[in-house]
């Protein structure tokens, strides 16, 4: 566990600075064989969190690079072990040789996930905490940086702990009498048990149901732009990009494949898919096209529909509306809205319809407000909205758990048999933060974050 492990802790890429990383018992005395400061201060006496300026060498004492060097000690790091870090210049080949200093001075090359798992196993971050690393590091918009930042906080642990705590208590409580009874312990109530229950159950039933709106956050909204051939779906694509993502000419039937683009509207971030025109062809590319554009609307969250509002409703069109009537959430927009009109609001079966110029840009702001309300994004990103599966299920496994010990108190069934499910889910709910977590659980959870971290 203590064994020194380094590795660059930023992008194998060209940038101003390149960041190596090492951690672990003497990591300050053997990254000292390596590393000269211009004070003449050995490594270890540096003191804590102080940049310092010296040369880092290689194994035969050529100079690899001018840089700096940071050290924290035990316990006060972000492992909990002694640390070293060297703000290098960001040369990828400058960070491979001093990588190649720290192996040959007795590190090792660090796991996925390594620095941030031993800051959990050492008690500096529990499992809510550590898995907020990498969803910081992953967040798209500034809503799902501001919920994984809250999460490193404590916001999660704050909001589960209480809960758990309260079953321990109840549990507790219980064993002492049944363990101590010549004792003089207040007896165990029903209604006692009751109430924590239903506490319980409302606390958690309320947490899981931020879990929709925090797997927006984390993943993304599904959503697909349908309509008939030139209605202007590919310009919105690449208004909403801000770039020329797909091609876009007068001839219809341009796009012939689902094109992908991952898009920012509002406070959301779109998974958004451009199809192929919806409308009856000959051409079998155009009809593989038009398949999976209907596909892609059986499976979004969110459907937009586009329509040239410039020439009356076509056959395509209507076939185009009807399958995107089959999303949760379905949007009309109006395009062209610089040119005269001949297709209005009333003409389209939709709750939601707005006008809008894709060529110009016009509108879209309207339909970032309406998508923003549409998946509530109005609510706190505090860290309090649950956005990780894994979580969710846990969650929802402490819920069944005390639903089944709830209905055991309400047939009549003894306070031990209740308890059985009060203690399962505790169990669940200790998955949560990690107090009984499996090892293997612990090992998936940082299988996805980057060498380094």
């Amino acid at each position: 566990m203590a064994h020194m492990i380094a590795a660059a802790a930023t992008g194998w890429v060209r940038s101003g600075i390149g960041i190596l990383r090492m951690s672990g018992d003497g990591c300050l005395e053997t990254a000292g064989k390596v590393f000269r400061t211009d004070s003449g201060r050995p490594l270890a006496e540096l003191p804590n969190r102080q940049l310092t300026l010296g040369t880092l060498f290689d194994r035969e004492g050529r100079v690899i690079d001018r840089c700096m060097v940071t050290v924290s000690r035990a316990p006060h790091s972000y492992t909990g072990e002694d640390t070293a870090e060297f703000q290098c210049h960001g040369s990828p080949a400058v960070l491979a040789a001093g990588l190649e200093a720290l192996f040959s001075a007795g590190a090792r090359q660090a796991e996925r996930g390594e620095f941030t798992k031993r800051a959990f196993l050492n008690g500096q971050l529990d499992l809510t905490q550590a898995e907020a690393v990498i969803d910081l590091i992953d967040a798209e918009s500034p809503d799902a940086a501001a919920n994984a930042a809250g999460q490193l906080g404590g916001a999660m642990l704050r909001r589960v702990e209480p809960i758990y705590d309260s079953l321990v208590d109840l549990c507790s409580h219980f064993h002492a009498v049944l363990d101590y009874p010549d004792e003089e312990i207040a007896p165990f109530e029903q209604a006692e048990l009751a109430g924590t229950l239903r506490d319980a159950e409302a606390s958690l039933s309320a947490l899981l149901a931020t879990f929709e709106r925090g797997r927006h956050l984390k993943n993304g909204i599904r959503a697909v732009i349908l309509g008939s051939p030139n209605a202007g779906k590919s310009s919105l694509l690449n208004a909403l990009a801000g770039y020329d993502r797909v091609i876009v000419t007068e001839i219809a039937g341009t796009t012939r494949d689902s094109v992908e683009e991952t898009v920012t509207l509002g406070k959301n971030t779109l998974r958004l898919v451009d199809t192929a025109g919806i409308r009856e062809t000959g051409d079998r590319i155009e009809r593989l096209g038009v398949e999976r554009a209907e596909q892609a609307a059986g499976e979004a969250e969110l459907a937009i529909f586009v329509c040239d509002a410039g020439r009356p409703l076509t056959d395509a069109d209507r076939r185009a509306i009807r399958d995107a009537k089959k999303a949760p959430q379905a949007v009309a927009l109006l395009n062209k809205s610089d040119l005269p009109a001949v297709v209005t609001a009333a003409e389209l079966p939709f709750e939601h319809v707005l006008s809008v110029s894709a060529k110009e840009g016009t509108g879209l702001d309207a339909l970032a407000a309406l998508v923003d309300a549409l998946f509530g994004s109005g609510a706190p990103c505090d860290g309090s909205i649950l956005t990780n599966a894994r979580q969710a299920g846990a969650v929802s496994r402490a819920i069944e758990s005390i639903s089944q010990a709830r209905a055991s108190l309400e047939a009549g069934m003894t306070p031990d048999a209740v308890l059985l499910d009060a203690e399962a889910a505790m169990a669940a709910l200790g998955e949560i933060t990690g107090r009984t977590v499996r090892e293997d659980i612990t090992n998936r959870i940082f299988e996805r974050f980057c060498v380094g971290k």
